[in-house]
């Protein structure tokens, strides 16, 4: 997530060859981003079959959890799988226990007949907030997942990658001809790269022009998007007139600068979030995302990378149990919402879909009821206050803020939202809308034109994939322990 970069060459006779193949082969095209950090998942098999309705054929997974692996099997659609950061330092550790993983998680699978073209190792983990927490385990948990990958024949079919952010590389004079990787990384970047090269594996990159617009307010909206800018970079014979491919061509220019010009490249995550920021909203994510699809779809790439792009759009759908340390937005990256609805009309130019995106089928939602503040409730009650953080706490409240979907509600609506939507994530039970007397249920849907409070889908006992009991003993924790000791600091 990154907007540093920018420039030079020429494609070469291999470059041209992997284009063809992207056309031919359907090894490029689109793809998505498969998240699962949702107290709420739509089933496996639906997300499946939405992916088929919707013409896209290769998902990026950030774990090996086995009922969506499962779900895969034998549908055709291609696969990356993930290894978390936490788990690069075992593997860097122990080539038997990167054996022991590949046999669990790639194998195994494969043998099911699930489509595994690559598996990630790590995500992100030269990020600058890590700290250089994951710089000495990243390599080497790639090299011994490789090895692992060669004693089960599989090499061929399944490469290794690195997803990494944009913020890897950037540029000393500020245009993509002066890319090159980060000073503190460099030799490592280096190793790495050659290790892909020579492993015939793709260099992995994560690109996010809304980050770069989040991050810095007076960063030239229209340069995030793809219709033209006012104040285009110009490189020499070069005119860079929309941030992605300006980032992109930083990373070309930093590959041939140290001599890997011809590494293939994918796009690992892009994509524009429709919720918790005054930039995120679905007009802008679809101005972006159909933007960046029509940009691919002629084939032509960058400046310095002509060709199809392979990307995977972030993301399928929105995850409400994401970490928001890096802002509200991250909730609501999803081009679907939580329960598989279309956000805004997005054409992904595939062969079996239209310009509307086709939602989940037969999903089943709890009762339609909502738990709100009392409207006899008194607004000075000293017990709305820590109420109301305990609900956000446990809950999402990412929609209430300054310009948000939600940000038209009143003090009583704000309220009700968070009381909401801490009752939706405990499945409706009556004892997550109690809140000290001062909440009520209502079948009286109290959304607004712009701010929609949710009635979560049914995904069995409990609606959570909490068990029934942790949930009770959680809410017994919050009534009997929290919620007093929290009042007695009012």
């Amino acid at each position: 997530m990154m907007h540093q970069q920018f420039e030079m060459g020429r494609s070469s006779e291999l470059l041209k060859v992997v284009s063809w193949l992207c056309l031919v082969g359907g090894v490029c095209g689109i793809g998505a981003n498969w998240g699962t950090q949702a107290s709420h998942r739509l089933p496996p098999r639906t997300v499946v079959q939405m992916l088929k309705d919707n013409g896209i054929q290769k998902v990026k997974l950030f774990d090996a959890e086995d009922r969506t692996l499962s779900a895969l099997a034998k549908t055709g659609i291609q696969v990356m799988v993930g290894i978390p950061n936490d788990m690069l330092a075992g593997l860097a550790a122990d080539e038997k226990t990167a054996g022991r993983w590949v046999s669990k998680n790639v194998s195994k699978y494969i043998n099911n007949g699930v489509d595994i073209r690559y598996v990630a190792v790590g995500n992100e983990p030269f990020l600058e907030t890590y700290n250089g927490t994951f710089l000495r385990s990243t390599y080497p948990a790639l090299q011994n997942i490789q090895a692992a990958l060669i004693a089960a024949g599989l090499s061929n079919q399944v490469k290794v990658t690195v997803p990494l952010n944009a913020d890897v590389y950037g540029s000393s004079s500020d245009k993509p001809s002066g890319g090159d990787f980060r000073t503190d990384i460099h030799d490592l970047m280096l190793s790495i790269v050659k290790f892909l090269n020579d492993n015939g594996a793709p260099f992995t990159v994560n690109i996010y022009p809304f980050i770069s617009l989040y991050n810095d307010p007076n960063f030239p909206v229209d340069y995030a998007f793809f219709e033209g800018s006012p104040t285009p970079i110009v490189d020499g014979t070069i005119t860079y007139s929309n941030v992605f491919d300006a980032n992109h061509d930083t990373l070309i220019a930093a590959l041939q600068k140290n001599g890997f010009g011809n590494v293939s490249i994918i796009v690992g995550e892009i994509g524009w979030p429709t919720d918790g920021d005054i930039n995120a909203n679905p007009l802008f994510a679809q101005r972006f995302n159909q933007g960046f699809m029509n940009h691919i779809s002629n084939s032509n790439g960058t400046p310095l990378r002509p060709g199809p792009i392979d990307a995977y759009l972030f993301s399928l759908i929105d995850e409400d149990e994401k970490s928001v340390q890096p802002g509200n937005f991250e909730r609501h990256w999803g081009i679907f919402a939580y329960d598989g609805s279309p956000k805004y009309q997005l054409n992904l130019r595939t062969a079996s879909n239209s310009s509307t995106l086709i939602r989940a089928k037969d999903i089943k939602y709890l009762d339609r009821k909502w738990c709100v503040l009392k409207p006899s409730a008194n607004l000075d009650d000293s017990e709305i206050a820590p109420s109301v953080s305990y609900a956000c706490g446990k809950a999402d409240c990412t929609s209430l803020g300054y310009k948000t979907s939600c940000g038209d509600l009143d003090v009583r609506g704000n309220i009700s939202y968070a009381f909401n939507s801490y009752y939706q994530k405990n499945g409706q039970d009556d004892r997550a809308c109690g809140f000290s007397g001062l909440a009520t249920i209502t079948e009286k849907d109290p959304s607004t034109t712009t701010c929609k409070f949710n009635i979560m889908i049914d995904v069995g006992s409990g609606t959570s994939w909490k068990t029934r009991t942790q949930m009770e003993l959680s809410l017994n924790f919050f009534w009997y322990m929290v919620l007093p000791f929290t009042l007695a600091l009012v």
